[in-house]
């Protein structure tokens, strides 16, 4: 998919942060990719209480860029679901190491001590199985 908008540079740390650099589109990538988050009402019960126009906003960004996609429900057509997209989930290790930073440099993060420690020890192995839970997600 080729992205909606112009870009400021052929920079790769530029395109990075026009597709997920502001301050809450990391914390909806957060949702869909670990909290299993799938609708607009279940983003919007994040701790950070993002308002409805900003996720509305977010949520149309991230699926112009190709990072999400969403889909209306067929038993409810009001509703829609999101799901992070193969480019939205190759942003898995980067995720994983945003959290890993943060551990290391904040006290009190709500990760659980054995996750973090699983991830220091393991993160190859920490990434297949995500990647094995969301496979298996997706089969009917």
């Amino acid at each position: 998919m080729a992205d909606q908008y112009p870009s400021r540079s052929d920079c790769p740390i530029n395109y990075a942060l026009e597709s997920f650099g502001d301050k809450w589109t990391l914390l909806i990538i957060r949702d869909l990719m670990f909290n299993a988050k799938q609708s607009f009402g279940e983003l919007l019960t994040s701790p950070e209480k993002i308002s409805t126009n900003i996720l509305t906003d977010r949520l149309k960004s991230l699926e112009a860029t190709g990072i999400i996609s969403r889909e209306v429900c067929a038993d409810n057509r009001s509703k829609c679901v999101y799901s992070l997209t193969a480019k939205g989930r190759d942003l898995l290790p980067i995720m994983l190491e945003i959290t890993q930073w943060s551990a290391r440099h904040y006290k009190d993060v709500s990760t659980p001590a054995a996750f973090l420690k699983r991830l220091d020890e393991d993160k190859a192995g920490v990434i297949r199985q995500i990647k094995a839970m969301w496979d298996d997600q997706q089969k009917p």
